[in-house]
């Protein structure tokens, strides 16, 4: 890890990415550029290839690196399933609205990140057994979850539904959720 002649410090990867995220939040992804990156961290754009192969790798690193760890996910405690499971679809709104811009490119980009990786995906497969969902339902169970959540939320950032309401709103699907799961 070389030192910059502009800087004096070293440069790190989690340094590149928590500039890297907080640029995507205040400009959107497309905004976002190596060059711009190196100028807002004080460096030479080529000094980010000695830890980031690319604007897509960063991206993805960003996202199971940065901003999953950070989701404060459900433990398997022993809770309640549907107390799981509602716990992860707050920290799954969370997400999309702590980081729009990035949550937004994830879903429209899905070349940069399976969906289906990370610790949303693992702990919502935890749940669902204990909410009774039959092993060979499970991953299409997941997909039906996820798209109803996430449509919601796409909903909601475009203004189509909530305002004063959005919370109401998005309890009332959560609870639509845990009341219809059993039966399927």
């Amino acid at each position: 890890m070389g030192v910059s002649a502009r800087r004096g410090t070293p440069l790190t990867v989690e340094e590149i990415r928590a500039t890297a995220l907080r640029l995507i939040d205040a400009g959107g992804v497309e905004s976002l550029s190596m060059r711009k990156l190196a100028a807002e961290l004080d460096v030479n754009p080529m000094s980010l290839y000695h830890h980031v192969a690319n604007k897509t790798e960063l991206i993805k690193g960003i996202c199971l690196e940065t901003v999953v760890p950070l989701l404060h996910l459900p433990p398997a405690d022993g809770a309640p399933w549907q107390d799981q499971l509602r716990a992860l679809a707050y920290a799954y709104r969370r997400l999309a609205r702590t980081h729009p811009a990035l949550w937004t490119y994830v879903h429209n980009h899905p070349d940069v990140i399976e969906l289906k990786e990370g610790g949303l995906w693992e702990v919502l497969l935890r749940i669902l057994p204990a909410a009774g969902v039959p092993e060979d339902k499970r991953l299409g169970t997941a997909d039906v979850l996820h798209g109803f959540v996430w449509g919601l939320l796409l909903a909601e950032s475009l203004g189509h539904i909530g305002g004063d309401q959005a919370e109401a709103n998005f309890e009332i699907a959560i609870d639509l959720i845990t009341r219809g799961l059993p039966e399927h």
